[in-house]
């Protein structure tokens, strides 16, 4: 079977994402990783990266989309079926309450976005157990590292990051981001390329969640100096990858 020809986006997300793999040693012969598909653009740029990258990487690993419909609209991951269909992709796709139940009297404490995120987590850790997988792989972006790194610093006082692997429950489980050194530009323009069926998230706080608030707010910090995101961006990867252990 032809290899098809990739645009220079698409191949930025998968040699970025190949070049990041290697460098952490992200997964391992045999891996079965669980990729959390959300719907939105980065999880599926991640779902066609993965699937390219099981024909590069000199050994064999599976892949297994996971989708935990939150809850608002029941029948929105339907373009997600013909695609698993058409690659051959095994799956698990189901319909929880997590969005509602996280907007009602019932989650007081928290804000929505974080309780339904802490759902959705719970959630998947319990798949990946379920089918035996290995490692959780989530889509977050390099605009994602930089909007983290200044919610934790501003909102607790940590200087942290986004960690790019993991380990969960005594190393049962590890939790990657092999999309971490792709800019969201890069991703944008990858997923009009592969035509993906990018669905959107009906959630009524999508656009209003202190994630957006920061996103914005880094957005005016760099307003005047193009290189100054670029810059902040490089330097959290530096530091990042200087921290990763050679041995994970």
């Amino acid at each position: 079977m032809p290899r098809e020809k990739l645009s220079y986006a698409q191949k930025q997300c998968v040699t970025a994402a190949g070049k990041l793999m290697q460098q952490t040693a992200m997964i391992h012969p045999g891996a079965r990783i669980g990729v959390a598909v959300s719907g939105g653009m980065d999880s599926w740029v991640l779902l066609q990266v993965l699937k390219l990258r099981q024909r590069i990487v000199p050994f064999k690993f599976e892949i297994m989309a996971l989708h935990v419909n939150p809850g608002f609209d029941p029948h929105n991951h339907a373009p997600l079926l013909p695609w698993l269909r058409a690659n051959g992709v095994a799956s698990h796709i189901e319909v929880t309450d997590h969005g509602p139940v996280a907007h009602s009297p019932a989650n007081l404490r928290n804000s929505p976005c974080f309780y339904c995120a802490k759902l959705r987590r719970t959630r998947l850790f319990e798949l990946c157990k379920q089918y035996g997988l290995t490692h959780l792989a989530f889509g977050h972006n390099a605009d994602d590292l930089v909007t983290t790194f200044f919610m934790n610093l501003v909102q607790t006082g940590r200087v942290d990051g986004m960690s790019m692997k993991e380990a969960f429950f005594g190393g049962r489980l590890t939790v990657i981001r092999p999309m971490m050194l792709v800019e969201k530009p890069v991703i944008a323009r990858a997923v009009k390329q592969w035509n993906l069926p990018v669905w959107t998230n009906p959630c009524p706080s999508a656009f209003d969640s202190r994630r957006s608030e920061m996103t914005a707010e880094v957005k005016e910090l760099c307003k005047g100096n193009k290189f100054a995101k670029a810059n902040i961006f490089n330097g959290l990867i530096r530091w990042q990858l200087g921290l990763t252990p050679s041995d994970q």
